[in-house]
């Protein structure tokens, strides 16, 4: 049966709407953790310019396959498998990293180990996107989010909602710099950064 998820029908749309704007020099991306591939599937078809490569644990492959298959995309790569704690990752380089809703579901050494990798495969000015829940301060956005942070705690050793300032900080710490982020749906917020350059500057992709 092929896997949907309900929070990806509800969030492509204004996903999409950044990374229109986000991704034009772009031409290829690789998506981290790609769930159920319906993401991969509807943002290879609007951006059709790119090559899209889905990646995730290989218990997930089938799903994604399924969705591939069913799209039958020219621009669209059948799953790798990647762990990101691996020490060699499957691709030397991209231009794009793409990743939603998976820094709060691994701990945080792992999440450190992400921003490292995607560091080693990202070309100079390259451009990684971060969807998802994120805590200011300490502090919740939402009363749900605080329940959800609850319950993924549960269901997943070293798990939780990440605090903003300390994803921002580990990506500076291997030249991953922040370059705007958005409000989206349901009080998640999505993260652009970039390849650390001298000619970096805050807000360079603000709609």
């Amino acid at each position: 049966m092929k896997p949907f998820s309900a929070a990806c029908e509800r969030n492509k749309k204004p996903i999409l709407k950044i990374l229109r704007e986000a991704f034009t020099a772009v031409r290829t991306v690789l998506e981290i953790g790609s769930g159920t591939g319906q993401h991969a599937v509807y943002f290879a078809s609007a951006l059709p310019f790119l090559s899209w490569q889905t990646s995730d644990l290989a218990v997930n492959h089938d799903g994604i396959s399924t969705w591939i298959n069913e799209a039958s995309l020219n621009n669209l790569r059948e799953p790798i498998f990647l762990d990101v704690g691996m020490d060699e990752w499957p691709l030397s380089a991209v231009d794009a990293v793409f990743t939603a809703n998976t820094l709060h579901i691994m701990p945080w050494h792992s999440v450190q180990k992400m921003f490292q990798g995607v560091s080693n495969i990202l070309e100079k000015n390259g451009i990684l996107s971060v969807y998802g829940p994120f805590r200011y301060g300490g502090k919740h956005l939402s009363e749900s989010n605080e329940l959800f942070d609850q319950s993924i705690q549960i269901q997943y050793e070293g798990a939780g909602v990440r605090n903003y300032e300390d994803v921002v900080a580990v990506a500076s710490e291997f030249q991953i710099k922040l370059m705007d982020e958005f409000e989206m749906p349901s009080n998640n917020r999505l993260l652009l950064f970039k390849k650390a350059n001298p000619e970096t500057k805050k807000g360079a992709y603000r709609s």
